[in-house]
Parts: C-alpha cells; structure tokens; sequence
C-alpha cells in the first residue's frame, strides 16, 4: 500500500460523460496546488454512455488517476464504498461526479481537517434545485436526521465530504446509508463539521435523484436509528413493547374475568371483541418479547463471531512493551476493527491521549 498518497479524491459517476473531462481538469488545478502527493479515484456506476471511455483518455494520461469500473448499475452508495476500498490517502474526500459540487473548495475541507475534525461535511445553504420535489423533501430529512442521530449537521444528503482515512474505511455501508455517515461514524466518536459550499446548477445531463428517494430514505433512517441505538442491546427496543402489548393485554384479561366470575356478566355478549383484543395483545407481546431475545442471540454471535468490539479506542499509551504488542495482536485478530486506534510506547509521544497504562 503506497502511504505517500495524501488526499484521495472519490468520485462517483454514473452516465457523467459530458462532465467528467471538465471536471477532472479542475481537479488537477485544485490539487496541484495544495502541494501534496494526491490521487483521483473515478468510479464508473455501470454508466451507459461514453463515461468509461472518457476516463479511459484521462487515466492514459495521468498516473494518479485510478479507475473503478462497477459491473452494472449498484447505486451511489456502492459506488463510494467501492472507491473507499481502494483509496490509499490519509484523507479521503468524495464529491459528485456533475459538477454541482466545486472542486475550488477542496481547501477549505482540508483547513477544517487539519484543525482535528474526522469528518467534513458541505451543507448546501443556498440551493438552487426544484423547491417541492427537492428542497422541501431535502429539508423535512435533514431535521428528523439530525434530531434521531443526534449529529448536528444541516445537509446530510450531500456527497461533497471529506473524511480521516482511518474513520471511513471501517465504515460499513449498505443499501443508501452514504447520506447517515457522519451518523454512523459518531457512533465510534467521530468529531464532525460543516462547511458551507456552493451549490452551481446542473449544466449538462440529468439529475438521477427524484422525489420517489424520499421514502427510501426514512427507512434508511429508521435502521440507522435503530442500529445506532440498539445494536448491541435489541432487547431493550423489543422488551419494552413486549411488556406493554402483555400487560395490556393481562389487565384487560383479568377486567373480564373479574366481571365474569364476580359480576357475572356475559363477557361473550357484551365484551366479545375487548376478549379477543386482550388474548392478541399477550400473544403480540410474547412474541415481540422473544424476537428481542433471538436478537440478543444473533448480536452476541455476530460481535463474538467476527472479534467485534463494542466500543472504539482513540488512542492508547503505555510503558509497557508487553501491552502494546498484546493490543497490536488484538487489532489484528479482529480486523482492524478499532478503526481510530493508534498505539504508542514511551517512545512516541502525541498530545490528544484518552487511556493511559502504565506497568
């Protein structure tokens, strides 16, 4: 792996043609003058046009760009996953492939980076798309993203980002979860930003984003809410349903039957429906009760199966040699699966440390 590479840039592309050459070439200029070494990494999402041979031209040209070429049509989501994968800079930054993101405003990403955030993302304040079908949608989400995932940020949807190498990689991504990033990095302590950017209309091609994504996305985000706040605990999403639907359901029970032995009322006559109500209820709750135990099962195997922790360490120090190779030893069983994880001995010395052991 070349660890020389500074910046990464990812962009997706999915039938961008008519904008890739353009967009490429502004690239260069930005990234030319940061001065450090940087790489271009276009991912071709199963385009239909010319895309691929366009980056083909460019790619013959110019040995820091790579190219990924999806076998069809996976969708943005895939398509950065896919880039991320193969990116070697320790910072990573995506953006769109339409040019309704301007690479001019990389280096404020980067200034932001260098202050210590792990993540950057633009927020659009002034957007120039369709009011009803875009922005409206747009802004309904945004709030309910920022209240259920607790991340501050007021444009979750955009592309335009940039991350720390070690905070993304170990991102796992599914379905359309690049927009709850920042979320699903928060969980792991991931410090976040915004910045406000540009936001120039479409000059060529289609936009591939509609009002029909605005569902998607709701459910998108009612499972990273629920894997952000549950994962390791489902029971305590389903216990409490469970206990209410069984208790609902007993009291109701018990209402009848004291009426019915006591009152000597005909419950079938005048309460058929509430006995019929009380016995799904404690059935309900039963079961939702034991689908929070299955699920305790499967996320117990899942972490203890793979080596997953449950928790993400920053950083550690130690006198002790013996500690550092037993935690280096840990890393590596389990994947690189503290992805922020950086161990020192008393010989390497940085300020920012959150667990200290001495031996």
């Amino acid at each position: 792996m070349n660890r020389n590479v500074k910046y990464s840039i990812v962009v997706p592309l999915y039938n961008e043609a008519a904008n890739v050459t353009a967009l490429y070439v502004r690239l260069t200029q930005v990234m030319e003058g940061l001065d450090e070494p940087y790489e271009i990494v276009f991912v071709d999402d199963g385009s239909a046009d010319n895309t691929q041979e366009t980056l083909y031209e460019i790619y013959e040209s110019d040995s820091r760009v790579r190219i990924v070429t999806l076998r069809r049509n996976f969708g943005q989501t895939a398509a950065l996953k896919a880039g991320f994968d193969v990116a070697r800079g320790d910072i990573i930054i995506s953006m769109d492939g339409d040019l309704q993101h301007d690479p001019e405003e990389i280096p404020g990403f980067v200034a932001k980076i260098d202050e210590g955030y792990d993540i950057v993302s633009g927020w659009r304040a002034q957007r120039r798309d369709r009011w009803l079908t875009r922005r409206l949608p747009s802004r309904i989400a945004n709030w309910m993203m920022a209240k259920l995932s607790g991340v501050s940020l007021h444009d979750f949807g955009t592309t335009f980002k940039a991350y720390r190498r070690e905070t993304i990689q170990n991102v796992q991504l599914y379905g359309e979860l690049h927009r709850f990033i920042p979320a699903l990095a928060a969980w792991s302590g991931a410090r976040i930003t915004e910045v406000p950017i540009n936001n120039p209309p479409r000059q060529n091609g289609k936009s591939n984003y509609g009002l029909s994504r605005t569902l998607h996305v709701f459910l998108d985000l009612l499972s990273t809410k629920f894997l952000l706040d549950y994962s390791t605990r489902p029971l305590h999403f389903f216990g409490p349903l469970g206990l209410m639907a069984t208790g609902a359901g007993t009291f109701i029970g018990f209402s009848l039957a004291f009426q019915k032995l006591v009152l000597h009322h005909e419950i079938m006559l005048q309460h058929g429906p509430l006995l019929f109500a009380a016995a799904l209820l404690i059935l309900v709750g039963i079961q939702i009760f034991c689908l929070g135990l299955v699920a305790e099962i499967l996320s117990r195997t899942y972490y203890e199966s793979q080596g997953k922790p449950i928790y993400v360490v920053r950083t550690m120090r130690s006198h002790d040699t013996q500690f550092t190779v037993a935690v280096h030893d840990n890393v590596s069983r389990m994947d690189q699966a503290i992805p922020a994880a950086r161990v020192v001995n008393d010989l390497e010395r940085f300020p920012g440390s959150d667990m200290r052991a001495t031996g």
